[in-house]
């Protein structure tokens, strides 16, 4: 599964694939650039934006009511909440879990 993980836990996320479950709430990644981390909390782990692969199946997509962590005005951090809708333009608008709102994201 194509995602974007922060290395080491810092605020950075980089692309990469998800190489095994280890079914303690972390994963091994696989980065694209040729890093290997094992143990990354699921909380770093995202699902990579625009990993379509062009086919109809939406495993691993991201849908309405996903809780999903989004950067807030486009600023560094992440913040927690749900997406509200997918525009299907490949934005999608976020309710925060402080109760902000976000369009097209």
């Amino acid at each position: 599964e194509k995602v974007e993980a922060r290395y080491r836990g810092k605020a950075r996320y980089y692309p990469g694939r998800i190489r095994s479950d280890n079914r303690d709430g972390t994963f091994d990644v696989d980065y694209d650039d040729g890093e290997k981390e094992t143990g990354v909390k699921e909380e770093y782990i995202k699902a990579r934006e625009g990993a379509d692969s062009g086919g109809g199946g939406s495993s691993g997509g991201l849908r309405e009511g996903d809780k999903v962590e989004a950067r807030y005005r486009g600023k560094a951090r992440y913040y927690p909440g749900r997406i509200r809708s997918d525009n299907r333009d490949g934005t999608y608008d976020i309710d925060y879990d402080d109760g902000e709102k976000e369009r097209e994201v």
